[in-house]
């Protein structure tokens, strides 16, 4: 027969193995810890920059035109050949005017005299309202006459004058005419045949080079003024960067610009050189209206470290608006909205705390801040809707 002892212990194993199922069902509906990503507050430069496309050009470009009317000769050229300074790009032979007939020259002879006999009679017709003025005036004088009928001579007197100017200037265009015809005659051998061809006029190279485009490249009559080629130095290079104008206004000759995606291996360094003073209107992809500006940086990269870079290349440029070498910096991806300010999730303890940051310039990929994190604090990044301050968390290993 059991003893009351042993009986007594009996009883009080159903109660403990019940307390410990109830232990073991809470600790297994305890939710686990979520498993977040961190990252450290650390301390070191930090670069704020603007990025937008830019293209490459030549600094400066030479446009070689026709200085005469001519006989433009076949150019032995092609774009991409290289030419030195002072050698012959093409030839011109000037064409040479014709005389006049004799039917072209009694039209102008006859153009002539009418000029002639047309100023004869606007001086003759000066001279009598000179007169007519003056008996006007010496009549008002005596009061025979108004005031009006003087002012009426006197601008008669001034539209007579007008014409004498006039008719002066026709006879003058009509011997001009007379007198090229004359000298161009004379420059012929005979006064019915055309006149002697002129020397070829050769167009040399500005400045040592490429030819970079051909406007004209088969022989051909060409007027004065015709572009035949476009010449420059392709190592001499700049880019154009479109930024917005609240932008550009920031920067300052001499900001340090990064070249991206040009097809090198490392990217290309350059500061800017001017910011143009006048911005325009440009239409986004978005349809949105824009005040966009020209920024032109120089290259400052070696030129072996770029020699495949050619004129109107796209480039990715990244403009540092600001800069410092030690600053208290954060991954963006810690950093989220919170109404008007900033905040953070750092782990501490296990759980997950809000913290409010007072947030300065971003890189992009990395956020100043200037208070409410210290330097060793872990931030969780992308934190979401999913994490919620004092919500139990563990750390992902990455």
């Amino acid at each position: 027969m059991p003893s009351p002892s042993r009986k007594k212990r009996r009883r009080w194993i159903p109660w403990t193995l019940g307390l410990a199922l109830i232990v073991a069902l809470g600790l297994g509906l305890r939710p686990s810890p979520a498993r977040v990503e961190v990252a450290r507050v650390t301390t070191g430069p930090l670069q704020a920059t603007v990025s937008e496309e830019g293209k490459t050009r030549i600094r400066q470009r030479y446009v070689i035109s026709s200085p005469v009317n001519g006989q433009l000769r076949r150019v032995p050229f092609k774009p991409g050949a290289e030419i030195t300074a002072g050698a012959i790009l093409a030839v011109i032979e000037p064409m040479a005017a014709s005389p006049l007939d004799a039917r072209s020259r009694a039209l102008a002879e006859a153009r002539r005299d009418a000029a002639a006999a047309a100023l004869d009679k606007a001086r003759a017709a000066y001279q009598l309202a000179v007169t007519e003025r003056t008996r006007v005036e010496n009549m008002q004088r005596e009061g025979t006459v108004s005031p009006q009928d003087l002012d009426t001579a006197r601008l008669r007197e001034t539209n007579a004058a007008r014409d004498v100017v006039n008719a002066e200037g026709t006879l003058r265009s009509a011997e001009a005419e007379l007198h090229v015809a004359a000298s161009t005659a004379s420059e012929s051998p005979s006064s019915d045949g055309p006149a002697a061809p002129q020397a070829p006029l050769a167009l040399t190279a500005p400045v040592a080079g490429r030819v970079l485009r051909v406007f004209q490249e088969s022989e051909r009559p060409v007027a004065a003024g015709t572009p035949i080629l476009e010449v420059g130095d392709p190592t001499d290079l700049e880019v154009v960067v479109e930024l917005l104008s609240r932008d550009g206004a920031a920067l300052a000759p001499g900001a340090k610009v990064l070249f991206e995606q040009w097809g090198g291996d490392k990217p290309l360094e350059g500061r800017v050189r001017l910011v143009e003073p006048a911005a325009f209107t440009k239409i986004s992809a978005l349809g949105v209206e824009e005040q966009r500006v020209y920024v032109v940086a120089d290259i400052t990269t070696p030129l072996a470290e770029r020699a495949s870079l050619g004129d109107n290349f796209r480039v990715e440029a990244r403009v540092v608006v600001w800069e410092t070498e030690r600053t208290l910096k954060v991954p963006t991806s810690g950093l989220f909205r919170q109404g008007s300010s900033w905040a953070a999730l750092v782990l501490r303890d296990g759980r997950a705390e809000l913290v409010p940051v007072e947030a300065g310039r971003s890189s992009g990929t990395e956020m100043q801040v200037l208070s409410g994190l210290a330097e060793g604090d872990e931030v969780i990044l992308y934190p979401g809707d999913r994490i919620k301050p004092g919500q139990r968390v563990q750390r992902m290993d990455v």
